[in-house]
């Protein structure tokens, strides 16, 4: 069995009323159904006194809060929970559905350009670009949701342009030039808000997007031992991937809803 060149965009396998159909979105979109199948068949209704499926999820849930918690903060953690951890459950399956039987090797295979092209059925869905910058653009859709309902437009721009000492507490001649580089640390800090999604989403997608060209080369090797220690190590990077890309959006959130009010500071 020899390689073949993995494509770094999601191929079309069809299309429904003009909107294209790839093989990623399929993945994922089959694999949401089945995560939400398996939570409704094993847990079932939620119990007072919980079986035994009902209380590994909660025990789950409990140590994802423990996790987020103090990054966010106790007054955000009931706001943001959902969809942090929505985001690491979701991301961390996703990831490893890549190393399921079938994903990445059953399809059709064609040539172009001197080289073997194989259109599989099911990618990976974070080796798409497109899927890794939409989960990039949801993060930052909802950090400036919680900005401005938890800090406020003012509260936002004063946390970031203004200066952080008080006018009296040093002579003039140091506060007004402090005043002045506080201002532009606050520029930079914009536009290091607004590559956040992009970093996010390239992030993820290159190192997922790495791994699957890493098992589909060793994979077409002839020692067929040879690609397991490389699975259980795309086991390890699925779940930092997951772990990282949460975190971060939890450590944006918590930056810039976190600061403390007049009221508390008194």
């Amino acid at each position: 069995m020899g390689n073949f060149n993995v494509s770094p965009s999601a191929y079309q396998l069809f299309d429904i009323g003009g909107f294209p159909i790839t093989n990623s979105f399929v993945m994922s979109l089959g694999v949401s159904i089945v995560m939400a199948l398996v939570v409704w068949f094993w847990v079932g209704q939620p119990r007072l006194r919980p079986n035994r499926a009902q209380g590994t999820l909660e025990v789950l849930l409990e140590g994802l809060q423990g996790m987020f918690k103090p990054v966010v903060g106790e007054r955000l953690l009931p706001a943001t929970f959902p969809l942090l951890m929505s985001f690491f459950i979701f991301i961390l399956i996703q990831n490893w559905s890549g190393l399921l039987p079938g994903v990445g090797t059953v399809g059709i295979v064609d040539m172009e350009e001197g080289q073997r092209h194989l259109t599989y059925f099911l990618r990976p869905p974070n080796t798409d670009l497109t899927n890794a910058v939409a989960l990039g653009i949801i993060s930052f859709t909802a950090w400036i949701f919680y900005v401005l309902k938890y800090a406020g437009i003012g509260g936002f721009i004063k946390e970031t342009f203004g200066s952080k000492i008080k006018k009296g507490e040093v002579p003039a001649a140091i506060f007004y030039p402090m005043c002045v580089l506080f201002f532009l640390v606050g520029c930079i800090e914009i536009v290091s808000i607004l590559i956040r999604p992009v970093s996010l989403a390239f992030r993820l997608f290159g190192n997922m997007f790495g791994g699957e060209n890493l098992v589909n080369n060793i994979s077409g090797m002839v020692l067929w031992l040879l690609p397991i220690p490389i699975y259980f190590m795309e086991l390890m990077v699925g779940l930092v991937q997951a772990f990282v890309f949460t975190m971060l959006t939890a450590v944006y959130i918590g930056l810039a809803c976190n600061h403390p009010t007049e009221e508390t500071e008194h």
